[in-house]
């Protein structure tokens, strides 16, 4: 199988913005947690790391989006990075198994105001299968 990214889907509540993704890779799960909770591995699909602490409540700093906190931590399954600073607002990345050899990745960005688009978060997607 190759990957796929299903229609992603956008609600507004007053300011605030919720985008929602999901993403099947033909990868175990391991190899996708070291994509979306390593520097190394957020920088070659989504973007520069400025500091990732990986634990919760650790610092983290991604380029473009913003500074902040590690508010959800478990190894392998889930990493949620809530930016305050820079107003990048909160990235929730939830693993799921697959079968043996593949996983789902069920992505929520929640901001305010303006931010990434649901475009951009797909070229984004894009680039994690291709380097996946």
């Amino acid at each position: 199988m190759s990957g796929s990214i299903a229609q992603g889907t956008s609600q507004t509540h007053g300011n605030t913005h919720i985008l929602h993704f999901l993403v099947r890779l033909p990868r175990p799960m391991e190899d996708v947690w070291t994509a979306v909770a390593t520097p190394e591995g957020i920088g070659a699909w989504c973007t520069a790391v400025g500091v990732l602490e990986p634990r919760l409540d650790g610092a983290v700093s991604l380029r473009g989006l913003g500074s902040g906190r590690v508010t959800a931590w478990d190894v392998d399954r889930v990493a949620e990075y809530t930016l305050d600073e820079g107003g990048g607002g909160r990235l929730r990345f939830h693993l799921e198994r697959d079968g043996t050899a593949e996983c789902v990745l069920r992505f929520t960005h929640e901001f305010q105001g303006e931010g990434p688009s649901d475009t951009d978060w797909r070229r984004k997607f894009e680039q994690l299968i291709t380097a996946m």
